[in-house]
């Protein structure tokens, strides 16, 4: 081991003590080798004792590293670490999920939220310093993970994907040159709903993958949305985007004509672009909503403005699609979430 390259060792920290003896021993035998310490951002004691050069109490700790979510750090184990760590690196939840989807990858394991910091960290580290050629360990320390927040896992894990806001015209044709400016870019998420107070414009919560082999790929996307008349924001880093607005946009609207569809198609590169292309036809599109599960088929939410003379057209039109679809329109769930009626509501 003496003569084994290694340049720095990563340890999860919730209150200190395998941070301390991880420190206590490797500086014995291999001073050289630096000790640094991952947290989570919202659960960051050892961080703020250090930098204060004292203990210090949080006055609340985050819970999804529930394994190092300590309000106050031993005595002892600040102590030691304060002498002899050599630093300490702070992630944020979706930097801790990344790094349980890169350990599963790599490794086929899955870690739990506090086992994967020493990843999350390792990585942040070599990022932000650029470090290549040097041989660094990331301490793994647990592996208690449910079913429940796996799928949170899942949803967060990608550091890759951006999400964006875009206004653009509303006009036929618009929805689809939208979506042309993206492509061939991985298109994970795609939300519309008419907004019948706003009839001169729509706002669109897409959300796609970047080409990781272009230099600033994801603003120069921003540039062309922009350029072609889509302002937008990014809100890639919003919590409240992430974990709640991608789930309600849109709302209830007052759409005449308006049917509902269920469609699926088979999951491939290209395929939502082929999707989209396929509806071409005169009727408005007053609902789209796709998100990439990863499953074999891809499940697209239609809404269309169809005037009830044109029935038989529309069988005509949906069946020349190719694919298979299901009308929602007398929906309950429908009619209580998206629809509004001007009536009384059905659980009234």
């Amino acid at each position: 081991c003496v003569n084994t390259q290694l340049n720095a060792i990563f340890v999860c920290c919730g209150g200190g003590g395998m941070l301390a003896g991880v420190a206590a021993y490797v500086k014995r035998v291999r001073p050289d080798v630096k000790v640094i310490g991952v947290e989570a951002a919202d659960a960051a004691g050892m961080t703020a004792s250090l930098r204060e050069g004292r203990q210090v109490t949080l006055d609340s700790v985050g819970l999804f590293a529930d394994g190092a979510a300590v309000k106050t750090i031993g005595s002892e184990t600040f102590r030691v670490c304060n002498k002899l760590v050599d630093g300490m690196i702070t992630v944020t939840t979706d930097q801790i999920c990344n790094a349980i989807k890169l350990s599963y990858n790599d490794a086929r394991v899955v870690l739990e939220p506090a086992g994967a910091l020493a990843v999350a960290g390792l990585k942040k580290y070599t990022e932000e310093h650029g470090i290549t050629g040097q041989t660094f360990v990331a301490i793994t320390s647990g592996a208690n993970m449910d079913f429940d927040r796996l799928r949170f896992v899942s949803e967060r894990a990608d550091e890759s994907e951006r999400i964006l806001a875009v206004t653009i015209p509303e006009r036929p044709g618009t929805f689809k040159e939208l979506y042309s400016l993206i492509w061939p870019r991985n298109v994970t998420e795609f939300s519309y709903r008419y907004n019948v107070d706003r009839d001169d414009e729509a706002h669109i919560l897409i959300s796609f993958q970047p080409v990781m082999s272009i230099g600033n790929d994801f603003e120069g996307v921003r540039d062309k949305l922009t350029s072609n008349g889509f302002e937008n924001i990014d809100i890639s880093g919003d919590e409240l985007a992430k974990t709640h607005i991608r789930h309600l946009a849109g709302g209830r609207s007052i759409v005449p004509h308006e049917r509902l569809f269920r469609f699926e198609f088979p999951e491939s590169p290209g395929a939502l672009q082929r999707f989209l292309l396929s509806l071409d036809f005169s009727w408005n599109v007053s609902l789209f909503h796709y998100r990439n599960h990863g499953d074999n088929f891809g499940r697209v939410l239609v809404g269309l403005q169809v005037p009830d003379k044109c029935d038989k057209n529309l069988r005509e039109v949906l069946s020349g699609l190719g694919y298979k679809y299901t009308e929602e329109t007398s929906n309950d769930v429908y009619e209580l979430f998206l629809r509004s009626t001007n009536g009384k509501d059905k659980l009234r």
